[in-house]
């Protein structure tokens, strides 16, 4: 199974770079993933490259254009593409999502910049927008790339251990346990003795234990989703 990236951004060079390292990098050396970045600009009409223009009704700032965007987008697409636009007024990602569109062979993401893009591209091509959270960044090339890792993950063998993944974070919609390594004591402070104990299944019912305090307190509304799961 692999999965094949298109992203449309005026940042080429940062995904390349993101992308050439760490696990990602791995994965596309194994075939795992293909991460292409398209220059939006290469699809504009004029001499100066233009892609961008004010906003119709006034207001700050400038707004991507749809005639390079369509074109770039219909010149990707396949019939089994799937065109994501990150914006801060999509649904947001979760690794439910995540894991998701780990299933699709090829994924189309358009990063925002400015204002955002022309609504008319968003209404006709986007088949979903994503927000990776409630806050606002300088460009969406750096969102594209939270998406492209937090999918990735889910691709078999991506991680080298599926254990690792059923372990983290937000997996069965639970913070990750508290994490110790040796030495046992250090600065007075110890290792939990149950850690120490060899007994796995007392070890499970610990870390299961840590998780729904953690969870309890830092985010209720994850245990309410979880409850509402199991009914």
């Amino acid at each position: 199974m692999s999965i094949k990236y298109d992203i449309l951004t005026l940042f080429p060079g940062m995904v390349d770079d993101v992308t050439s390292s760490t696990m990602l990098g791995r994965a596309k050396k194994n075939k795992h993933i293909e991460v292409n970045s398209f220059n939006i600009r290469d699809w504009a009409k004029d001499k100066q490259r233009t892609v961008d223009d004010v906003p119709y009704g006034g207001g700050a700032g400038m707004v991507l254009k749809p005639e390079p965007l369509f074109d770039a987008i219909e010149s990707l697409k396949t019939s089994k593409s799937k065109i994501i636009y990150m914006a801060p007024d999509g649904v947001p990602l979760t690794t439910n999502l995540a894991e998701k569109l780990s299933h699709n062979n090829h994924l189309i993401i358009l990063s925002g910049h400015y204002e955002g893009v022309d609504q008319r591209v968003r209404d006709e091509v986007v088949d979903l927008e994503i927000s990776i959270g409630d806050y606002i960044i300088t460009n969406g090339t750096l969102a594209a790339l939270v998406l492209i890792d937090a999918i990735s993950r889910h691709i078999p063998n991506f991680l080298g251990s599926e254990k690792s993944l059923t372990e983290e974070s937000f997996m069965n919609n639970l913070l990750a346990f508290p994490q110790y390594t040796r030495p046992s004591i250090y600065r007075k402070l110890s290792v939990p003795e149950v850690l120490l104990s060899g007994n796995h299944k007392a070890i499970e019912d610990w870390r299961y234990e840590q998780q729904l305090k953690k969870t309890s307190k830092l985010r209720p509304d994850l245990l309410k989703i979880k409850k509402n799961k199991n009914d």
